[in-house]
């Protein structure tokens, strides 16, 4: 593993070894920090003695409910992350409000005049020429880009690599290629960009030796998703070229690079609803409830990490509501733990707009079985890499 190193003027440096950032920290030379991925850093407070830097190469395997990120060096698997796109929870909450709006303007309508004197909205502007993204495409690549954008403030990233999607049909009306080309674009002004294929991708991974499990892709491992954006960022290392000798010809595999293990976080959006002041119901006298919104009645915001004790248990967690007297806790995946009285609960960190599932180190090169006896806590002596908390 490797630590993240920042100079005073927070530019990214060459990452350095675990015992050596220790040692910073204790002689004041450094002191370490936490970044909104919950990745572990440290900030120089003295000059940097070097700033030479090598590859850093950034993978992105991208789609509709899941995406893989990983960073790699030639040496060093640096991260791999596991996003969980927030596209169908957007989705239909859009559709909802489509709903809402379409009750709400029956209601406005007088219905005893007749048709053309009636207060019907004039017709819009044509806005299918523009190419506008829907908001569960932009959703799921603002996701994707915030993290990118987070990874590069800690790593000196040279190259990002996206694996290339191919949308049948028309590729200008297609909302997978309208957001696609509005990624490649955004993350141009970070980065070089370069691009795979899905086939490019697979050769390299099965030359790497690296699994893939293709039966659940909704399982959060590195197996699913984050495995790929491995593969995509070690094309940088390894390349596949053609060569011609006097008798012989043909092609193989040039470069090396070496997959470690490495932290391995799962990523999503914590599911808030929106303010709404018409629900689908309207209440009896007037009276709207409160629903949705960040805010709560006790100075904590939805998506707060805190600390909560309830009768002799103390757990943590992500504020997901509140009532009059207490408030609701939650774990990463939105489950609540238990509703607490809003003095028996502690603020950690504000709301990042981003939960993040505890940290394992894990390595991509363990089998599934393994992957699933080592998250269940299961002990066996043909590990290569068994999972262990930070």
């Amino acid at each position: 593993m490797r630590v993240p190193v920042i100079s005073k003027d927070n530019l990214p440096l060459m990452l350095t070894k675990p015992s050596r950032a220790r040692r910073w920290i204790k002689e004041g030379k450094a002191i370490g920090k936490f970044n909104k991925l919950g990745i572990f850093y440290v900030k120089l407070l003295t000059e940097a003695s070097d700033e030479k830097i090598q590859e850093v190469v950034i993978g992105l395997d991208p789609g509709k409910m899941f995406s893989g990120v990983a960073v790699q060096s030639k040496k060093y698997t640096l991260q791999m992350l596991h996003l969980v796109l927030p596209f169908k929870t957007v989705k239909n909450r859009m559709e909802q409000r489509s709903i809402m709006r379409r009750g709400r303007r029956g209601r406005r309508i007088n219905r005893k005049l007749s048709f053309k004197k009636r207060s019907h909205r004039q017709a819009r502007f044509d806005n299918r020429k523009n190419k506008k993204l829907p908001p569960s495409i932009r959703a799921n690549k603002d996701l994707e880009f915030r993290v990118i954008n987070l990874l590069c403030e800690l790593y000196p990233v040279s190259t990002i690599v996206i694996e290339e999607v191919e949308a049948k049909g028309s590729k200008s009306f297609s909302p997978v290629m309208v957001g696609q080309r509005f990624q490649i674009n955004r993350l141009s002004e970070i980065a070089s960009i370069k691009l795979k294929k899905g086939w490019e991708t697979s050769n390299l991974r099965k030359h790497l030796g690296m699994h893939k499990e293709k039966t659940d892709k909704s399982l959060q491992i590195p197996e699913t998703h984050a495995v790929d954006a491995i593969t995509l960022a070690s094309s940088e290392f390894v390349k596949y070229k053609s060569f011609e000798g006097k008798n012989t010809r043909g092609a193989s595999w040039v470069g090396n690079v070496s997959i470690t293990e490495s932290q391995f976080t799962i990523v999503r959006r914590p599911p808030i609803s929106r303010r709404q002041l018409h629900l689908m119901v309207p209440t009896k006298g007037g009276n709207r409830r409160k629903y949705g919104g960040t805010t709560t009645r006790h100075g904590f915001r939805k998506g707060d990490y805190v600390k909560a004790t309830q009768g002799k248990k103390t757990f943590f967690g992500w504020v997901s509501g509140d009532t009059e007297t207490k408030v609701s806790v939650s774990d990463a995946d939105w489950k609540r733990l238990g509703q607490c009285t809003a003095k028996k609960v502690q603020l950690v960190t504000r709301s990042t707009g981003l939960i993040i599932k505890a940290t394992k180190v894990v390595s991509p090169s363990e089998t599934l079985c393994e992957r699933v006896a080592s998250l269940s806590g299961l002990k066996t002596l043909s590990f290569p890499h068994p999972a262990r908390s930070l």
